[in-house]
Order: C-alpha cells, then sequence, then structure tokens
C-alpha cells in the first residue's frame, strides 16, 4: 500500500462552503478530473502546484490555507 502524503487538506470543506459545488464543477472549473478531485480530497494524490494554486484561487483562499503540511 502506498505512503499517504503528509499534506490534509480543506479542498471538501470549501467546495461545500461554495454553494454545495460538486467534485465535478470543481474538476471542470480546474482541468481536472471529478475522480482526481475525489482523490486530492481523500488526500490519497497531492496535487500539482499549478492544481494547488488553481484550486485556492478558485476559493479565494492562499495555498497554506488550503493545504496544510501534517508531518
Amino acid at each position: 500500500m502506498a505512503k499517504r502524503p503528509p499534506i490534509d487538506n480543506r479542498v471538501r470543506e470549501l467546495r461545500e462552503q461554495h454553494g454545495a459545488m460538486t467534485q465535478a464543477a470543481l474538476g471542470d472549473a480546474i482541468g481536472l478530473t471529478r475522480q482526481t478531485v475525489i482523490a486530492i480530497e481523500q488526500n490519497r494524490y497531492s496535487p500539482s502546484l499549478e492544481t494547488a494554486f488553481r484550486i485556492a484561487r478558485l476559493f479565494g483562499v492562499g495555498v497554506e490555507d488550503l493545504f496544510i503540511w501534517t508531518e
């Protein structure tokens, strides 16, 4: 089993705060599949820096407010 990345995130929380945005709608807005959004939310996948910035800007927060180092 792959080791879980030491990064937690608030993607689901912010998505739900923004009018109950669906995972598919978030994916469409930033150029990802729904499956990739699910993997990010479940901490099974760490997004690229570019993707992290795209998500943060969409929600109007800083990257450090969206992704938290948990080591």
